[in-house]
């Protein structure tokens, strides 16, 4: 079957994109070809005299470039060749003598949105759906088929670069404030709207579209060559503070908007396609793509149930705290769930339901949603110091104290309140199947391990325990990624998989801290490797006293490998538990952060030390971690190195361009890997002590992924 179709009528053509036996349209070698013969055959026709540009798919425009035969590329020559190539087909819509409309409906990304761009005129519906944005830094490359020359022309540089060096995303609304698309309509008329678009082009002519820019301080900083040189600095010093330096995309990408704006759009696509080919063949983009492959994959795992998910029409959630009121407004955010929240008083109810309302209304002041969707979500949303309404909750979610005995009261109550409901336990540190001894249903009860905030992270982690039953991890999947979430299903054991390796990484921060290493090193060590935060900022994040709870069951756990480092009892003894009451390792003013407190010294007992490396920090604390992973993996707490590696980067901000931690001893080799730890194992003791699942994986000179 041919992927494009032609209807013409009144000398109107209607080319319509459905590529067969696929979900989404998606350019390959293979479309692109086709698209040429046709859209040749259609300017040669001379009964055509404009074309309309459709999708026949329900939610799909042009969902970009097809990642696969991205991945065979083989030599940089390759990828320029490709680049090239798209470039072209799309220079020949652009020039075409026929005005071409394109008929957006459903995602209209990457390659989709280059060649809607060289369209000359563009209409999009205000679903939902309908998204447009050029993504591929996060592919680690830039767009390479025009976009990057077309767009800044088109809206303007400030507004061109947010999108472009970003990966951003926009929903119609946005994409026709900022002039990206034309008109903005129902999907019911789209075509019709098309059909008078074309007409009104062959009649009038194609208009010119005013500048983009607000005001003159707007006109200088988009439309004259010294304000975009102030642009383009404070662009290039924006990327470095972001990335660091370790992702080379949207340099790149800046570097062809500049040639494009500045040298013309023949020198800005020669840029294009030279720096494609570079990205392309790099080690940044080839991990990048490897995330998005495996994150695709796990949006269909079923988790090894092989089971069918149990429908969730109604949430229940028990507990209205900080944890508690982020399911709820993120599952009705997300999910358009109906959700009933529950505490034993009515006043912390209204507290969280005032807190997940909060979720509702900053999407509606981005203008993520209308005013008339904003009602709509919040009236799914009730409240309750009963039961009342959870007779008809499909999935109860507990995110009460961490305490056994108080998770097992509230299990014993849902059973009760909630007869035909799944239940999932918010903890962190206890195991499921203590939590479920004694349940009248055991079967129906598992782990849900949301991290905080719930609205903001992306990963959950599902933990069955030995009774659970199949449908009820399906269950969990399945609404999991309702809520947009990456979901891995992990074993019942102590601290799960991403605290797991977490513990020992925080715990020998509190080494170095307890040996006088000031925290500014430790932390700028570790950001200076890719971790979004440092391990001494992320222990005031969390809560000085979570992390030293959690310490302990590891401890209690895993014995004397795992002994916590004394610094969180005695900041705890001195009443600081971090950035929640304002007081811990940092200071903090107005509930920002604001520096490192010096008193944490005499506090802790310690003499600030002499200098240490960043190299011997980031050894420390990375080996650890690494060493962790290994032994977790080993001991089945993941079912892959993907799931574990995809679990570390969603969970704790694990750098995504080193690939995961399993990833990681890869690609240094674990032979290596096994004399760095018997080397900190001779001077720090046996915390370093290597994995027996790494030195097996040594010993055979083996992996633990599959990839090279």
């Amino acid at each position: 079957m041919p992927a494009f179709t032609t209807d013409v009528r009144d000398g109107i053509a209607v080319l319509t994109f459905d590529l067969p036996g696929e979900p989404v349209n998606k350019l390959t070698a293979g479309v692109k070809a086709e698209f040429e013969q046709a859209f040749s055959a259609l300017l040669a026709d001379p009964s055509v005299r404009a074309v309309i540009l459709a999708s026949g798919k329900p939610d799909t425009f042009i969902a970009g470039a097809d990642i696969e035969e991205f991945t065979r590329l083989e030599t940089p020559a390759q990828a320029e060749a490709l680049s090239r190539g798209g470039q072209e087909m799309i220079a020949r819509v652009e020039a075409s003598p026929k005005p071409v409309v394109a008929a957006i409906h459903g995602a209209c990304l990457g390659g989709g949105l280059e060649l809607a761009l060289a369209c000359h005129w563009r209409i999009a519906t205000d679903h939902p759906k309908t998204q447009l944005g050029l993504p591929e830094v996060q592919l680690g490359i830039l767009p390479a088929a025009g976009g990057s020359v077309r767009l800044p022309r088109l809206i303007g540089l400030r507004a061109a670069l947010d999108i472009i060096l970003a990966g951003k995303t926009e929903r119609a609304a946005k994409a026709f404030r900022l002039g990206i698309v034309d008109e903005l309509v129902h999907p019911a008329i789209l075509l019709d709207t098309a059909r008078r678009a074309a007409g009104r082009l062959l009649r009038d002519g194609r208009p010119s579209r005013p500048p983009r820019g607000t005001g003159p301080a707007g006109w200088f900083l988009d439309r004259t060559p010294p304000g975009r040189r102030i642009v383009y600095a404070q662009a290039r010093k924006g990327v470095l503070a972001r990335t660091g330096g370790h992702y080379p995309a949207p340099l790149a990408a800046l570097e062809a908007v500049e040639a494009g704006l500045e040298q013309g759009p023949r020198r800005g696509f020669e840029t294009e396609h030279r720096r494609f080919g570079e990205l392309a063949m790099g080690a940044v983009s080839r991990e990048l793509v490897r995330i998005f492959f495996a994150t695709t994959a796990l949006k269909k795992d079923d988790g090894g149930s092989g089971a069918r998910p149990l429908p969730v029409g109604v949430l229940g959630v028990v507990g209205t705290g900080f944890m508690g009121a982020g399911i709820a407004g993120t599952a009705v955010a997300q999910a358009a769930v109906e959700v009933r929240l529950r505490d034993a008083a009515l006043d912390r109810v209204a507290s969280g339901l005032k807190a997940a309302r909060k979720l509702l209304d900053g999407r509606l002041e981005r203008r993520r949603i209308t005013r008339q969707e904003h009602q709509r979500l919040v009236a799914l949303m009730g409240g309750t110091a009963g039961w009342e309404g959870f007779r008809r909750a499909d999935l109860v979610i507990e995110a009460v104290f961490e305490d056994l005995d108080v998770k097992r009261k509230v299990l014993a109550e849902a059973e009760a309140g909630a007869p035909h409901a799944i239940f999932a336990t918010n903890t962190s540190t206890i195991p499921i199947g203590r939590i479920a001894e004694g349940a009248g249903r055991p079967g129906r009860v598992l782990g849900m391990h949301f991290f905080s905030p719930v609205d903001r992270m992306p990963l959950l982690e599902v933990i069955p325990h030995a009774g659970t039953d199949p449908d009820a991890v399906a269950t969990a999947l399945a609404f999991g990624r309702r809520m947009g979430k990456t979901v891995i299903v992990v074993a019942d054991r102590p601290g799960f998989w991403v605290n797991r390796i977490l513990s020992p990484y925080l715990n020998e921060a509190g080494h170095l801290l307890a040996e006088g290493t000031p925290i500014e090193a430790i932390d700028a060590a570790m950001t200076r490797f890719g971790f979004p935060v440092g391990p001494v900022a992320l222990l005031d994040e969390v809560g000085l006293d979570v992390g030293a709870k959690a310490g302990g069951v590891m401890h209690a756990a895993f014995g004397d490998r795992l002994r916590p480092a004394p610094v969180l009892a005695r900041m705890l003894e001195a009443g600081r538990q971090g950035r929640k009451n304002g007081k811990g390792f940092y200071r903090y003013e107005g509930g920002k952060k604001a520096g490192p407190d010096p008193a944490v010294a005499g506090i802790l007992g310690v003499q600030p030390r002499a200098a240490i490396s960043a190299e011997t920090i980031q050894q420390r604390l990375l080996y650890a971690m690494l060493n962790e992973a290994a032994m977790a993996m080993g001991e089945g707490v993941v079912r892959s190195a993907r799931d574990g590696d995809m679990g570390a980067i969603f969970g704790i901000g694990y750098p995504p361009f080193r690939g995961g931690p399993l990833r990681t001893i890869d690609h240094l080799g674990a032979t290596r890997v096994l004399d760095v730890l018997r080397g900190l194992e001779n001077v720090y003791g046996a915390r370093f002590t290597p994995a027996p699942a790494l030195v097996e994986v040594g010993m055979r000179n083996g992996r633990f992924t599959d990839e090279g």
